[in-house]
């Protein structure tokens, strides 16, 4: 898991947030996998242990991780993966967006009206 927060992108706990779901979904952190103490990836990323904790709490009441203390915070038992096809084909529909110049909310609203209709 390799998280990065880009400052124009949105505040750094929603980055955190979304970028801890993508990894779970694609199953880069499976089920039971050990997430950097608060503090830890604090200081790796530059930015405040409260916006961790929070990113960390929402992503716990959402069920994807769990915390005990003393055995850390991990990703959630139970927690479902988007298969690997459905993975590669939403890189390949990422990857034709940007280089045919589509945003991401354009392709957000193509695929939600699509999804309406399978």
């Amino acid at each position: 898991m390799s998280l990065q927060i880009v400052l124009h992108e949105g505040p750094p706990g929603e980055q955190i947030k979304a970028q801890i779901r993508g990894f779970i979904a694609t199953n880069e952190l499976p089920a039971g996998t050990r997430l950097p103490s608060v503090r830890q990836l604090a200081r790796d990323l530059g930015i405040a242990a409260g916006t961790v904790a929070k990113a960390y709490q929402d992503l716990e009441a959402q069920g994807l991780l769990s915390s005990r203390r003393g055995s850390g915070t991990r990703v959630a038992d139970g927690v479902t993966r988007v298969p690997i096809a459905v993975v590669e084909h939403i890189h390949a529909l990422a990857k034709a967006a940007k280089e045919e110049g589509v945003g991401l909310d354009d392709v957000a609203h193509v695929l939600h009206a699509l999804w309406e209709q399978a």
